[in-house]
């Protein structure tokens, strides 16, 4: 993924049940799913809660691992984490792993109801505060390159705190590999590998759950931040390719040519004809809602413009590729198919 300018991009202005029903709910809530008029949704998690290993495993310790920047850092104690990146994925991890009860501090998109209260450490949403680090007094930081900034680290190093980077690709085959470097590096290996087992079960799942002769439907993933002037198209790489394809669609912005993102305008919208426009759901309200979507140059002159057919989805789920990750292509597969 074009990491260093989504990433900043993101930064920058970075900062709930089934799947609702598929006619516009502002305007005819509760309304039954009608394929004439079928107009926005929001893809929903049923459950937003992540669920930990059971029994919880317990770390044997010390461990020196390689970390994804080709450091060699050793853990000695890993009673006090700090897991935290711009999607919330580390920490989320962590959770899943059974070591919740360790967490001491969080990041912005870290908000699922187990860790929402834990104090922020993040308060320019990538930015690390030195201050509200050594204040939680932590004894390891699981980070990837999302989050800074350099001097940050280097301080926490400086205090003699084992910093681990864990890789910063945000993709479906990148989420078993992210799951074993948290795992290797608090001294749970075998959590790991049992955590990896059952989130690409999850995953299967979801994808074994959409039918073999279902329609595929040209959606067109678009990264908007209005109030920052952002308005981006994804495409092959993004990310949101792999998550469309996964649920079940046809990625709009790999179909015409695109790599990773790619500034947005009318005439490759246009160009990319896509039956299902999906967005974040920050991004959407950022843009004045559907109404406002609609309104912006090119999208009145696609199927999905036409239609209404907008698919939003919270932030922190869509591109986390976390442990949730099946659960998030199976909401976004209901999303696409329930009106086709």
């Amino acid at each position: 993924m074009n990491r260093p300018t989504l990433v900043g991009l993101v930064a920058a202005v970075l900062l709930a049940g089934p799947v609702a029903a598929c006619a516009d709910s502002a305007a005819n809530p509760g309304a039954a799913p009608d394929p004439a008029t079928c107009g926005p949704v929001t893809a929903v998690v049923g459950d937003d809660a992540v669920t930990p290993l059971d029994p919880a495993p317990q770390p044997a310790l010390p461990v020196t691992v390689t970390d994804a920047a080709g450091d060699r850092v050793t853990v000695t104690d890993a009673d006090r984490i700090l897991a935290v990146n711009l999607y919330g994925s580390i920490a989320e991890i962590v959770f899943s792993l059974g070591l919740g009860d360790r967490v001491v501090g969080r990041d912005t998109s870290t908000d699922f109801p187990a860790a929402a209260d834990l104090p922020l450490v993040t308060p320019g949403g990538h930015d690390l505060s030195t201050e509200a680090v050594m204040a939680l007094d932590p004894s390891v930081v699981l980070l990837d390159d999302s989050i800074g900034p350099p001097e940050v680290l280097d301080q926490l190093r400086a205090a003699d705190i084992p910093v681990v980077r864990i890789g910063d690709e945000q993709s479906l085959a990148a989420v078993p590999v992210h799951i074993r470097e948290v795992a290797a590096a608090l001294g749970v290996a075998d959590a790991g590998e049992a955590l990896v087992a059952r989130v690409e079960g999850e995953i299967a799942t979801a994808r074994d759950g959409i039918a073999d002769d279902a329609e595929r439907p040209r959606v067109a993933f678009l990264y908007l931040r209005g109030t920052a002037g952002v308005y981006l198209m994804g495409g092959k790489g993004a990310g949101s390719d792999a998550m469309i394809a996964a649920a079940g669609g046809e990625d709009a912005g790999t179909a015409i040519g695109l790599e990773r993102f790619r500034p947005l305008t009318s005439e490759g919208l246009i160009n990319a004809a896509p039956d299902v426009i999906l967005v974040m759901t920050k991004g959407l309200e950022s843009v004045g809602g559907v109404d406002g979507l609609v309104a912006m140059p090119g999208v009145a002159q696609t199927p999905a413009g036409q239609q209404r057919r907008i698919i939003d989805m919270d932030d922190t789920v869509l591109l986390n590729f976390g442990t949730r990750t099946g659960k998030a292509i199976q909401a976004l597969a209901r999303a696409i198919h329930e009106c086709r």
